[in-house]
């Protein structure tokens, strides 16, 4: 009896420590509306999804549905992120939700999350929901422009939530790939693929099962240590979706991922995790009850 209440007293101090490394902050920036697809631009700046507002300041629709876009802002005191604007894409290109996106180490190139539209809708009989991943180049006078297709994207398949490793060569993103060895377990599955030179890519690869499971994996994201980070509702989870981590061995292959403790997790939804070359701040979405309507942007500090 003893030997069960020291356990007991054991895992319940463990736990309260895990949870006070861990302080975060519901950022200004939040409002009724989501904001999620975070990632760093550079030392300076962050992108993130959210509404595309009108010029009258209300959510602009295609269809009755919202449209989502790309913001950049700054960081500023505390956590806070300042002088949030649009991203500059070529209208000529006709995207009218984008989402999830990732820019390249040298600042060069943009993966985007976008789907087919009447403009650009190859041939064939596919879901016109589903997305695919675009990359495209920065222009002084157009902004992100001359925007491509993956060459492995297939439009029966989903592909989004695309992210880049600390040195640029590969490729993070969930598909629902189906078929083949490297067929999706679950809803979704994160994948990796190489990127070549002259615009080229490996095949898509499959995690496998140390990272994914028979339910839905997303929002992938490679620290500079080399540590996995990504959003699953796999069962025993605190609620919704939680966030996860795998660290990624020299040799390519992963650690069986583990779930991050409160108060990064809730019982709801929480996703879309990033955190600086220092391991020391980050951001995550999340939308738990305590927020301001929908997801929220958190800042968190590791002590």
């Amino acid at each position: 009896m003893k030997l069960c209440c020291y356990l007991l007293l054991f895992v319940g101090c463990f736990g309260f420590s895990q949870t006070e490394r861990y302080k975060i902050t519901n950022l200004e920036i939040n409002n009724v509306h989501p904001h999620f697809g975070l990632m760093y631009a550079n030392a300076n700046t962050i992108i993130f999804t959210s509404y595309q507002l009108n010029k009258k300041g209300k959510v602009k629709k295609i269809a009755r549905n919202p449209v989502l876009t790309i913001f950049k802002g700054e960081f500023a005191a505390n956590g806070q992120i300042a002088n949030i604007t649009p991203i500059d894409i070529d209208a000529q290109f006709g995207m009218s939700h984008i989402t999830s996106a990732t820019i390249s180490p040298n600042g060069k190139q943009l993966y985007l999350t976008t789907n087919y539209n009447d403009k650009n809708r190859p041939e064939g009989n596919f879901k016109d929901t589903n997305f695919h991943i675009k990359v495209g180049e920065y222009n002084e006078a157009l902004g992100w422009t001359n925007f491509k297709v993956l060459p492995f994207c297939k439009p029966k398949f989903s592909y989004a939530h695309p992210s880049l490793s600390a040195d640029g060569k590969t490729l993070y993103f969930i598909a629902n790939i189906r078929g083949g060895k490297e067929t999706t377990k679950g809803g979704s599955d994160i994948f990796k693929v190489e990127i070549l030179e002259n615009g080229k890519y490996s095949e898509p690869k499959n995690l496998g099962s140390k990272v994914n499971s028979y339910s839905r994996e997303m929002f992938p994201f490679i620290s500079a240590d080399n540590t996995l980070y990504f959003a699953s509702n796999r069962p025993n989870g605190h609620g919704g979706f939680d966030i996860y981590k795998s660290e990624i061995h020299t040799d390519g292959t992963f650690l069986k991922a583990t779930k991050m403790p409160k108060p990064i997790n809730s019982n709801k939804d929480d996703f879309s995790f990033i955190i600086d070359a220092q391991n020391k701040t980050g951001y995550f979405s999340s939308k738990r009850i305590e927020g301001k309507g929908d997801d929220d942007v958190y800042y968190f500090t590791i002590n």
